[in-house]
């Protein structure tokens, strides 16, 4: 057990998912927006011409794992998000 929690405390914000080798600028994007809390991108492949993504810097796997103190932060996303659109 001691082993996992050593993992998880070395692991770098951002984890490493293709969204977090993003956030590190490991893979290229064409970014809208950046601040230091988050990163807006257009997507790889669009649906549509104004398809493009805001991802937290602050690795969050699902929304069904948020706590109550990501409630600012979720909130800061739908704002970047209204602003890039």
């Amino acid at each position: 057990m001691a082993d996992e929690i050593t993992k998880a405390q070395a692991t770098r914000p951002g984890g490493d998912t293709i969204f977090g080798k993003i956030i590190h600028k490991e893979i290229p994007a064409k970014i809208i927006f950046e601040d230091d809390q988050c990163l807006a991108f257009h997507d790889i492949s669009p649906q549509v011409p104004t398809h493009f993504l805001v991802i937290p810097k602050k690795h969050i796997s699902q929304i069904s794992v948020a706590e109550d103190d990501d409630e600012s932060l979720l909130g800061h996303l739908m704002i970047v998000a209204a602003s890039c659109s």
